[in-house]
């Protein structure tokens, strides 16, 4: 038996009608197995290229071994936040762990990116203060900046240039410069160095999120800090998510011992949350040991990325500028892009349909994701899925 509409929801219907008639409507999917190449979608078995396990060690059996030896240590939930009694050594031992692999002082952990960058950005800046901004940075770091009462600023993607500029205009020091590290929509790396040098020159204060290069670029997978070998001072405030390549849960900031000391007193998502689960914690020291002893997972992954570059382009498709894991394929209208992914899912193919508002208007497009997981033969049974999609939607 239905029941009568509220007036919240005849308030609320006419929005979601809205947006699903410009095909911009949010659908949720039921993953029945754990992350992997092949998986079991809503009871059918897909080739999935849309995770962020880039790596392919969100399902390993020794993370899973750690995961259950650390529940029998710690039991399954932390009980409490951080600063109460939440903070078991499991927590700890992992930021110890992560502020050598970051060449950091310290490390704090969050429970999860999203609160991180929130608790990061709102308190390093405040009514009076500048926070400047890329255009396309995530979502999170956006809301970070708002939350903050700090006014912001936008400067265009990955231009220093613009950057500079707005720096000089501001004129004042201790403004506070945000970045993604890799972008998650365009898969494209910020100009870190010369902004890292812009910074200095204007005594701006360097944030770079590197949710989608940790783990995955560098030698040993530090990151976007080791990619472009910048140090404590030149990046101060790094932070990095676990849910990605390191196949957890988590995030954390590192940085100087004063940052993270001043984090703990101000940042109100670490203050006022439960602590993420211990067992979390100790599973995810096997992920860390894993990312710096088997290099050969990014060695295969960037044979990958090349493999797929080069059969899309012959294919004529419409690449971004990306060397990651994440290849997006530029197709421009909303309703095309979801007409070539449904195309796809037909196939056995599941590739997301990324639309606005997540990337700017008229940009729509398939995010293509590469994991260390994924095999040579897979990705060209994508290519050839792509053609055969793309096909079938231009003679619809």
């Amino acid at each position: 038996m239905s029941r009568p509409a509220s007036t919240l929801d005849q308030l609320l219907k006419p929005r979601l009608d809205e947006r699903e008639s410009a095909h911009l409507y949010r659908r949720r999917r039921t993953l029945e197995s754990a992350q992997a190449p092949k998986v079991i979608v809503d009871g059918r078995e897909y080739l999935a290229f849309c995770s962020n396990d880039y790596l392919g060690i969100a399902a390993d059996a020794r993370i899973a071994a750690a995961l259950r030896e650390g529940s029998e240590l710690y039991g399954t939930g932390s009980g409490a936040s951080h600063l109460v009694l939440g903070h078991s050594r499991a927590h700890h031992q992992l930021e110890e762990a992560l502020a050598e692999h970051t060449q950091r002082d310290r490390v704090l952990l969050f429970s999860t990116g999203y609160m991180a960058n929130l608790g990061a950005i709102a308190a390093l800046a405040g009514r009076g203060d500048r926070v400047f901004q890329d255009r396309l940075n995530h979502a999170s770091l956006l809301d970070g900046g708002l939350l903050s009462g700090a006014r912001f600023q936008r400067y265009q993607h990955a231009d220093c240039a613009s950057l500079n500029k707005q720096l000089e205009e501001y004129g004042n020091t201790d403004a506070l410069v945000v970045t993604d590290g890799v972008f998650s929509m365009d898969g494209d790396i910020a100009p870190l160095q010369k902004m890292a040098e812009i910074c200095s020159q204007h005594q701006a204060h360097l944030l770079v999120d590197d949710a989608h290069g940790f783990g995955v670029l560098g030698a040993k997978g530090a990151g976007v800090a080791e990619f472009y070998n910048l140090n404590q001072q030149q990046l101060p405030v790094l932070i990095g998510t676990l849910g990605k390549a390191f196949g957890t849960a988590g995030a954390f900031v590192a940085g100087s011992e004063t940052l993270i000391e001043y984090l703990i007193q101000f940042a109100r998502p670490y203050i006022y949350t439960t602590a993420m689960p211990p067992a979390v914690a100790h599973a995810t020291l096997k992920s860390l040991e894993i990312v710096r002893a088997e290099s050969w997972r990014r060695e295969k992954l960037a044979a990958l990325i090349q493999q797929f570059r080069l059969g899309a382009k012959a294919m004529g498709f419409e690449l971004m500028d990306s060397d990651t894991a994440i290849q997006p394929i530029l197709i421009g209208a909303s309703d095309r892009a979801m007409a070539i992914s449904h195309a796809l899912e037909n196939q056995g193919i599941f590739v997301g349909a990324i639309r606005p508002p997540t990337v700017p208007a008229n940009s729509a497009r398939l995010r293509v994701t590469l994991s260390a997981a994924h095999t040579q033969e897979q990705v060209h049974q994508l290519l050839l899925a792509l053609e055969q999609a793309s096909k079938v939607v231009i003679n619809a």
